[in-house]
């Protein structure tokens, strides 16, 4: 039977990765119903709470980008890339890490990416290095972003093993971030020179690669207003989770737990940008933002009940089979952890689906913390929103897919990454923990 419920969780995850996008959840569920109806097996646990910080996060920041704190994110990020236009590849990949670390989600790397592309064109450098480096960076910022519901889900985890919410951010942010500057030196050094590619070129002369008019709309004055909102918000964020922590103790037995307060700070900073910016908050709904943090509450309840569904239910089995590889190699966490999440397309779904299951297989928390950034490996597969969407905006034709879907420019400093976040993960925890 294990063999069968094992084929049906394969099955459903293939339908949902044919599907595309919010299908992913869809299939989960599916393979929920398969699971439990068809072949008899108790439902997994459903994370509610994640789900309901992913909606808070997401609320406040659709709020932000209405009121048009988000373009003025954007403008700010253009101003960066066109100081040191040379050194675009290197600083591509520093503005989508902390848009995303500050926002909690990728999808804030989509503004960005046009304006990317476009001062990479002007230097004559190939697009594809500084925005392959730029996605990979804006994914795998989710493994240290305070507000992300990958490291609430993470950070809930590691609580029962003695590690604090700050000591998880203080060992994951400056992995992965020195882990980017690594990815970006490979990146700079792959595929040819611009002005050598030959697509480029029969482009070129065809009038097919346009320049980017640079004059933006004139932003709102509640711009400004409701980035500052959302800052005090995130720094309150920490400093509670930081307060009420046994390490530091400024609150004994606080009336209002962590995640729980997450949810509060960010659905009050979204009252306080509805009510200072003075937005329409029947925008908020339209909003991309909303959109793709709604998608991904569906993909994280489909995906990890299903995950948890099957593991569960064959948990001693994985044990006997697993336990010990884990115990004497750990880094072979950050393989499985790597390969399950190109196909889930989730950090969060990921982390929920596997971690569980790794620390009851007696993995470590200095392990289960260094192979956390290995759950960003959603550039693998070329399907993923953001990859799509650079591949998209460079005219040049030099960010392009293979015919063999693995050899786009993503994958190598994709890898890169990765591995060296693994890497300093096992070091920053040894210094840290």
């Amino acid at each position: 039977m294990i063999t069968i419920e094992l084929l049906v969780v394969l099955a459903a995850i293939f339908l949902g990765a044919r599907l595309g996008g919010i299908g992913i959840g869809f299939a989960g569920g599916l393979g929920v119903l398969v699971l439990t109806l068809g072949l008899g097996m108790s439902p997994g646990t459903i994370p509610i709470e994640v789900i309901l910080i992913i909606m808070s996060v997401i609320a406040a920041i659709a709020a932000m980008q209405v009121a048009g704190g988000l373009q003025y994110l954007v403008n700010i990020a253009e101003r960066v890339l066109r100081s040191n236009p040379k050194q675009v590849t290197f600083l591509a990949p520093i503005v989508t890490y902390i848009m995303t670390l500050f926002a909690g989600t990728g999808h804030t790397a989509f503004s960005t990416l046009p304006v990317i592309a476009e001062v990479a064109k002007e230097q004559g450098i190939r697009p594809s290095r500084p925005l392959s480096i730029a996605v990979v960076a804006s994914q795998i910022a989710i493994t240290a972003s305070p507000i992300s519901a990958a490291v609430v889900l993470m950070s809930g985890m590691l609580e029962d093993k003695g590690v604090g919410y700050i000591s998880l951010l203080l060992i994951c942010i400056p992995a992965t971030f020195l882990a980017c500057m690594v990815g970006a030196f490979v990146a700079q050094f792959m595929g040819k020179e611009l002005k050598d590619d030959p697509i480029y070129q029969e482009r070129l002369d065809h009038g097919l690669v346009s320049q980017r008019d640079k004059q933006g709309e004139a932003l709102p004055a509640s711009a400004k207003r409701s980035v500052l909102i959302f800052l005090v918000a995130i720094v309150a964020v920490v400093f509670y989770a930081t307060a009420i922590s046994d390490a530091v103790g400024l609150i004994e037995s606080p009336s209002l737990p962590r995640n729980e307060a997450i949810m509060v700070f960010m659905l009050t900073a979204a009252t306080a940008i509805a009510l200072f910016c003075k937005i329409d908050t029947g925008e908020v709904l339209n909003a991309a933002t909303f959109k793709s943090g709604m998608s991904a509450c569906i993909c994280v309840l489909g995906v990890a009940w299903l995950g948890d569904t099957f593991v569960s239910g064959h948990l001693d089995e994985i044990k006997a089979l697993s336990g010990g590889l884990l115990e004497d190699h750990p880094w072979m966490l950050a393989l499985i952890l790597f390969f399950a999440s190109m196909l889930l397309y989730s950090q969060a779904a990921t982390t929920a689906a596997l971690m569980p299951s790794a620390f009851m297989l007696g993995v470590s928390p200095e392990a289960a913390i260094a192979s956390f950034a290995a759950v960003s490996a959603l550039f693998v597969l070329p399907t993923y929103p953001t990859l799509l969407a650079a591949v998209e905006m460079d005219d040049t034709g030099s960010t392009r897919i293979g015919k063999w879907v693995f050899n786009h420019p993503f994958f190598v400093p994709g890898v890169a990454t990765i591995t060296s976040s693994v890497i300093l993960g096992f070091v920053f925890a040894g210094i840290i923990l």
